[in-house]
């Protein structure tokens, strides 16, 4: 006898448990801008297009919001992608060096860049599957190796863009918002599809939960990584497209540096278990927003970039303590002890 399919109540009553904090976290973040910081949720239109500080939020935001997507699926399945900053300029440098001097037209040098993407998640995918290297040290290889690599496509020049086509993917709108918000939305809709309307979902939690009771359940582990690490390829592929156009032209020198360092923040924001199994598509895209925001509050609030980093990661300690279920028991039990008067 087939099991009972859970409530939609309680699948929704889940799933915003798990989005609440990352959700009060942004509330919070968005509130003290409105106080300290003058201007910080001020939003106005310019030739039909919405502009303002919560707007800029949105378009960068969307750039990490997209690899923290990808991400999220590496890390259900146990995994982790540090080379996703290098992917993101190898991505950029092919684009430009394609349109820029090689005369390529942009509807073929666009799929070209996010096939590139792709081949280098498959090359992490193998490294991790076949080779069975830590994914840390799988990842490293091309982290260390990939601006290298976009340095000889380049031949270490910023090779610049001109490309209106190219330009509009970062700098353009669309019914008002930043075309980068409706790329993220794409991206976010077919994953959506792939993970919840399929078995797929399915499959990336229990290879991520236990790998070697999935191989022998009969589940395809190898499969799964590798299409794992092959869309994690492609969003950074596509971020990169987003950097290349944010700056017309491709600076590999600089090009995703530390991205894969706000992914990974985005992701455990969002919800997802770094060990692997649980994974929240919706709470990553949170995560990077939340990690946007304070970004550039703190700018606002005129603290400099060697200083940022220190009250970014008190942020995400406090985020990921209140998501502990460990840590919220021992918050209540102290809480139950004061109110009797015990030590």
């Amino acid at each position: 006898m087939a099991e009972p399919r859970p409530h939609p109540g309680v699948a929704l009553a889940a799933i915003a448990r798990d989005l609440l904090w990352p959700l009060v976290a942004l509330a919070a973040i968005l509130v003290v801008g409105a106080i300290f910081a003058p201007g910080f949720l001020t939003i106005g239109t310019i030739d039909g297009r919405l502009v303002g500080t919560p707007i800029d939020i949105l378009n960068h935001g969307s750039k990490v919001a997209i690899v923290a997507l990808g991400m999220t699926l590496v890390i259900a399945t146990g995994g982790v992608d540090l080379s996703v900053g290098a992917v993101v300029a190898i991505a950029a440098a092919v684009t430009a060096t394609l349109v820029s001097e090689q005369g390529v037209p942009w509807p073929l040098a666009v799929p070209a860049a996010v096939l590139v993407g792709t081949m280098a998640g498959l090359w992490n995918g193998m490294l991790v599957t076949v080779l069975r290297l830590q994914p840390i040290v799988a990842t490293l290889v091309l982290m260390v190796a990939g601006r290298g690599i976009a340095q000889l496509v380049t031949g270490g020049l910023i090779v610049t863009v001109r490309e209106p086509a190219i330009d509009l993917i970062g700098n353009g709108a669309s019914v008002g918002l930043p075309n980068t918000f409706w790329l993220l939305a794409a991206v976010f809709l077919g994953l959506a599809l792939l993970v919840r309307r399929t078995a797929l979902g399915l499959l990336i939690a229990c290879v991520g939960d236990n790998d070697s009771a999935s191989r022998l359940a009969g589940v395809p582990e190898r499969s799964v990584r590798l299409f794992a690490y092959a869309v994690c390829g492609s969003c950074a592929a596509i971020a990169g497209l987003i950097d290349c156009s944010y700056i017309r032209a491709a600076d590999v020198n600089n090009a995703g540096q530390l991205l894969e360092l706000d992914a990974i923040l985005a992701v455990v924001i969002g919800g997802t278990a770094l060990t692997g199994g649980r994974f929240s598509l919706i709470g990553s895209i949170i995560g990077a927003m939340l990690m946007q925001s304070l970004t550039r509050l703190l700018y606002m609030l005129d603290v400099s970039a060697e200083i940022a980093p220190a009250p970014k990661a008190m942020v995400v300690l406090a985020v990921c303590l209140l998501q502990s279920s460990v840590f919220r028991a021992f918050v209540g039990r102290v809480a139950r002890r004061q109110e009797a008067g015990t030590p």
